[in-house]
């Protein structure tokens, strides 16, 4: 039975959570939504171009290399090219749908005034080892929009702490009860904090099931860093209310708080490029949806049915937890007959991102291995195949980097020599192909439709951008937009190959055994010393000189300069990353979005109360007051 350090919680009603099993199909229920034709077409418009897309490319670039000589090599070097163009043409693919959705698909969202029962909702808030002060301040704000007027539905919030140190649990302790007392002494607010963090974030909610569960039809599932607005938990709720076939319903994230340059680049592609793709993922996912971990709201009894994650096995019996839970339980509540649906539209969603390139590296190795699981279940019994999909997508997300690495290196021998030989590789030195002076142009041209790809779905989710009024009306002037556009291009370009290198350095580890601690994510933005940075990325640094040597030497095709030129920068410009954004003098170079230039009622309500809140925990008595006591 599970112990608890603290404990301020309603009174317990338990829900059975169902065992599972990959190797066995439970009992599923009938869903109730009819089959469509139009779902069959957006689906098939994903993948046949992608698959016909790239197979032409492949039969061109066969072509190329299709001179005689070492057929093995030869053959690696187009599967590692196939590889990453598929994954790239179906990006971009991906991007004209989203495209095609916005102009025609209006949105989804159920009507506020539908007929349907109230309902009893959980606001679930894990916490390990965060500052208090932001997840209460968080907390704070949403309850706040929740209790600002009468709700037919009743929503409880849960601090459900995770926390080991015990000076950080005592202000957990602290902020929880200046939340109740002071600000909602008659909402539904409670704490609790385990003593043992068994099976990390997915413990924790299993302990909150299987304790308080059957009270609650449905759980709102947050992250520390989470905040919705008011509005947003209530769509997602009408949204659940009104589809009895809905087991989980996704937001889409929207990246606020950046104050770094890394994490600017990265807040603005999200508000900038990324509501294309996330339209794109919602026309060919559709009732077969994702889940990723938080601002997401759940069924609670069909989670408790379904999605109880059982340990994968490992070598001698061993038994081992499922890292990145949330695309397999997504699975295993469609192999049970529920839909799982993605709203990408839902405004009011938002979260935090990594300040810094290495805080964010750090974030990704820890997924890495996770993700990494999801090639062994692949083959799970009843997985819908589109679910099997979304846990490919998640380990190709960085088995795509040792890919793009080989085709990379192979590439930088393109175009080194004059003569023209009979093969490209020779049995002599088959490690380096020697390729034609002819056929320079035409790498060349295939260097430059990668890019062109590349750069497609963040071309054209900017334009649209830019063409709504209140963007153009945040920004002042198209001229600011299109600036802030072509910087943050230029600093993707600039961190993707050292992105590349280290994804491939925790993609080696991840498939060794070796997985990264899983540590609270550092939210404060500070930088690391130049020693410490130089530890870091000491691969990517060499092999960018190496690669600039090879150049200057003229053993090393000049098309991979932007690279290698990137990777032997890689110091510098992970310093450059941890730069505050208020110390950039020109406005264009913020990376601004209309977050930030028009703030949201609900993040400036949170700023506030993460202010209060850090003052109370942490100001120290003054000497006059413990006089008078």
């Amino acid at each position: 039975m599970t112990r608890y350090a603290s404990e301020y919680m309603p009174q317990r009603a338990p829900l059975e959570m169902s065992p599972q099993t990959f190797r066995a199909v439970p009992a599923s229920r009938q869903m109730l939504r009819s089959w469509r034709a139009m779902d069959l077409i957006w689906r098939l418009s994903a993948f046949i171009p992608t698959l016909i897309v790239t197979a032409l490319l492949c039969v061109s670039i066969k072509r190329y290399l299709d001179l005689g000589g070492v057929p093995l090599l030869e053959g690696v070097a187009l599967a590692l090219v196939g590889l990453t163009l598929v994954w790239l043409v179906f990006s971009v693919n991906t991007a004209c749908l989203g495209l095609l959705r916005v102009a025609f698909v209006r949105s989804a969202a159920p009507s506020s005034q539908a007929p349907r029962s109230p309902m009893s909702v959980a606001l679930l808030v894990p916490v390990y080892n965060e500052a208090p002060w932001d997840v209460f301040g968080n907390a704070s704000a949403m309850l706040k929009e929740l209790t600002a007027q009468p709700d037919r539905d009743r929503y409880t919030l849960f601090i459900l702490s995770d926390t080991r140190e015990d000076e950080n649990a005592a202000q957990e302790e602290r902020a929880f009860a200046a939340l109740q007392a002071e600000h909602f002494p008659g909402a539904r607010v409670y704490y609790r904090r385990r003593l043992e963090n068994t099976d990390k974030k997915t413990g924790n909610i299993n302990d909150w099931i299987e304790n308080w569960g059957a009270a609650y039809d449905a759980m709102l599932v947050l992250d520390a860093d989470s905040l919705m607005s008011g509005p947003a938990i209530r769509q997602l709720t009408q949204a659940l209310a009104t589809d009895p076939d809905a087991g989980l319903i996704q937001s889409r994230p929207t990246l606020i708080g950046a104050q770094t340059l890394f994490g600017r680049v990265q807040q603005f592609s999200n508000s900038v490029y990324g509501w294309l793709l996330a339209e794109g993922l919602d026309s060919w996912s559709q009732h077969e949806g994702n889940y990723w971990g938080h601002n997401a709201i759940i069924r609670t009894r069909a989670f408790a049915e379904s999605a109880r994650l059982p340990y994968l096995k490992g070598r001698r019996g061993s038994q081992h937890l499922i890292l990145s839970h949330d695309f397999v339980e997504a699975g295993m509540l469609r192999r049970a007959g529920w839909a799982v649906r993605f709203l990408p539209r839902v405004g009011g969603s938002y979260e935090e991102t990594p300040q810094t390139l290495i805080d964010y590296i750090q974030r990704d190795r820890r997924w890495c291995h996770g993700n990494m699981q999801h090639l062994r279940l692949l083959a799970t019994r009843g997985f819908h195949v589109i679910s099997r999909i979304h846990l490919l997508q998640g380990a190709l997300a960085f088995l795509m980097s040792p890919a793009w690495l080989s085709v990379v290196i192979l590439w930088s021998f393109v175009g080194i020599s004059q003569e023209v030989p009979g093969s490209y590789f020779s049995s002599a030195n088959p490690l380096q192909p020697i390729w034609p002076e002819q056929q320079q142009n035409l790498a060349w041209f295939y260097l430059l439709f990668v890019y062109g790809m590349l750069l497609f779905p963040k071309l054209v989710g900017g334009v649209l951008f830019g063409l709504r009024r209140r963007t153009r009306v945040a920004y002042g002037s198209s001229l600011m937009l299109s600036g802030s556009m072509l910087f943050e291009l230029v600093l993707s370009v600039l961190y993707a190959p050292i992105m590349m290198v280290q994804h491939t350095v925790a993609t080696l580890l991840a498939l060794l055994g070796r997985s990264a601690s899983w540590a609270p994510q550092n939210r404060g933005g500070e930088g690391y010393g130049w020693l410490q940075t130089l530890r870091f990325h000491w691969v990517e640094t060499l092999l960018g000189a190496a690669l600039l040597s090879g150049i200057v030497l003229m053993s090393v095709s000049v098309l991979i300069l932007p690279i290698a030129v990137s990777l032997a920068a890689a110091v510098p410009l992970s310093k450059l990353s941890a730069m505050r954004i208020d110390r950039i003098g020109p406005r264009i170079l913020r990376l601004d979005t209309p977050h930030t230039l028009i703030e949201p009622r609900i993040v400036c309500s949170a700023r506030t109360e993460r202010a209060w809140l850090k003052t109370l925990l942490t100001e120290r008595p003054q000497p006059e007051a413990i006089a008078a006591e």
